[in-house]
């Protein structure tokens, strides 16, 4: 046997086990929500747990939906969710969706979103000012 071969039976192997994107998300191809930004900021709704850790609720969940559940109990925005599951970010805000839309994952803007399309606060912006101002 050469050493040729047995490199590509290692590649076919890994080949074999790749499930595709549409077969995940079920053949939908964009999510239904559009308010999902890759800071977007994601929290898992505290419930009791099942034994697979996901929060105990009727109905079943993708191996995948159990994952951002898991990674989801500190918040984390949608960029670092795709990047944990190693699925493309289209792929992610669906399953995302479908969680929010059950009422297992919450999801908002960061804070610092929030505060700037609210108003900056100026005496923060005054001291860093200032302080630059020394520098």
């Amino acid at each position: 046997m050469s050493p040729y071969w047995e490199e590509d039976e290692e590649a076919d192997d890994g080949a074999d086990s790749m499930v595709r994107p549409y077969t995940i998300t079920a053949g939908r191809t964009a999510p239904e929500r559009d308010d999902f930004t890759l800071i977007t900021l994601l929290t898992t709704v505290s419930e009791p747990v099942d034994a697979y850790g996901a929060p105990a609720r009727p109905g079943r969940l993708q191996p995948e939906h159990r994952m951002i559940l898991g990674r989801c109990r500190t918040p984390a925005a949608v960029a670092e969710v795709a990047a944990d599951l190693d699925l493309p970010v289209s792929v992610t805000k669906i399953l995302l969706g479908d969680l929010v839309e059950q009422g297992l994952l919450t999801a908002r803007a960061p804070l610092s979103v929030a505060r700037a399309s609210g108003g900056a606060d100026r005496g923060l912006l005054a001291a860093v000012r200032e302080g630059l101002r020394r520098l």
